[in-house]
């Protein structure tokens, strides 16, 4: 694709994550190109050209399932007029974009260590912001003022936590120091995008240790309010440990290549208010499972208003909360109804996990793991009521009992 673009006349780059991951020695997931080209004539040299965006264009080359990001140099803010660049009511900045030179584009980009640049061409890499030493030393650097640059997009927030992470890097200590000050301003990013942001955090296989970094910077608290107050008044660790075995269970998952299911980890995220909320209220319904189910309508309403977790994720999660009291009864059809459920599987695990740290009785989670190795006829067996009657004794005649003849 560079070279196409480069036979054209323009320059051409591998640029941002890509160079960073090769670097490392890793396989990149995604290549981000960036050029002088504009939009328009991006498209004209690629049939299978889209273009996105609408403050700043991006082009999206498409090759079967894949998708090359390219994009055209920007410019830094000065080149803007004061009517461009102005502060939302909540003190971030918002900037428009323009074109710029390579230089200029490369110190616009967040991090130090995703400002190089790959000239596949002549296999050099560019540097303008001493990303190579950054990258040498395992520094993540954001690059320009750092509250400056977390106000013009408070995401970098989530996508600093993530790269320390991933990378093994450590922060540098202007990067680090106003995080905590400026975690609320996530507040103000459509939920929409922070549902993405979600799932790249904890859909990772270093799901524990941005748990933990999202806690410590207080971003944790700003994304899942609900559950931050459940663990800071908690009186023991367990829903803590439940939280953060979910957490290793996702890793393990993907370091071997499984699928994963966001609604389970988010399920387990938003359990203890569902929990805690179902059990104050509990006197108001008639079962256990009435009052998750109003609990989960109003831990779920106010959830989305911050993280726009859509539909065919709540509705399995909501699922998996109601069909937990279903485990305490063991006698009868339903129970055997019950493991024909669709969303038997995924509650039973989420009812394990609980049971691994005394939510639930040991011995349930055993007879549940049981009756799935029985046979029908078995299974039959094991749920049915207990109905052993002694056998009626003859009744005594009576002394003054006489017979007729």
């Amino acid at each position: 694709m560079t070279d196409r673009l480069v036979k054209a006349g323009f320059q051409a780059y591998l640029v941002g994550g890509c160079v960073r991951d090769l670097l490392l020695g890793m396989s990149p997931k995604d290549f981000d190109v960036s050029t002088n080209a504009e939009p328009e004539q991006i498209q004209a040299l690629f049939k299978n050209c889209r273009l996105i965006g609408r403050r700043f264009r991006l082009a999206h080359i498409h090759f079967g399932r894949h998708i090359i990001e390219v994009a055209t140099f920007r410019g830094p803010h000065i080149k803007h007029d004061k009517n461009n660049s102005h502060a939302h009511k909540d003190g971030r900045l918002l900037r428009d974009n323009v074109y710029g030179t390579l230089e200029e584009d490369a110190w616009r980009r967040d991090f130090t260590v995703n400002a190089l640049y790959l000239d596949a061409q002549n296999k050099t890499v560019l540097d303008y912001v001493g990303g190579i030493n950054d990258h040498q030393n395992k520094i993540l650097r954001l690059m320009g003022e750092p509250i400056t640059r977390y106000k013009e997009d408070p995401v970098r927030l989530l996508r600093a936590v993530r790269f320390k992470a991933k990378l093994n890097f450590r922060f540098d200590a202007k990067t680090e120091a106003p995080m905590n000050e400026v975690a609320p301003l996530l507040k103000d990013i459509p939920s929409a995008r922070l549902y993405d942001e979600i799932l790249k955090l904890f859909l990772n296989t270093k799901a524990n240790d941005i748990f933990d970094m999202l806690r410590h910077y207080g971003l944790f608290a700003v994304l899942f309010s609900q559950t931050e107050i459940c663990l800071n008044k908690a009186t023991s660790q367990m829903p803590l440990a439940l939280i953060k075995q979910a957490m290793e269970n996702t890793e393990i998952r993907l370091k071997n290549k499984k699928h994963i299911t966001p609604y389970f980890l988010l399920a387990t995220l938003l359990w203890e208010p569902v929990r805690r909320l179902s059990e104050q209220n509990r006197s108001s319904f008639n079962s256990d499972t009435q009052a998750i189910h109003a609990a989960a309508n109003e831990i779920v309403a106010h959830q989305v208003s911050r993280i726009a977790i859509p539909r065919r994720i709540t509705t399995p999660m909501r699922e998996v909360w109601a069909l937990q009291p279903r485990f305490h009864k063991q006698i009868g059809i339903r129970c055997l109804r019950f493991l024909e459920h669709p969303r038997f599987r995924a509650a039973y695990d989420f009812m394990l996990l609980r049971a691994q740290y005394g939510e639930v009785d040991e011995k349930i989670a055993t007879w549940w793991t049981h009756i799935q190795t029985l046979d029908p006829t078995e299974q039959k067996q094991l749920t049915r009521p207990n109905r052993s009657k002694q056998k009626r004794k003859p009744r005594k005649k009576s002394s003054d009992q006489t017979t007729v003849n």
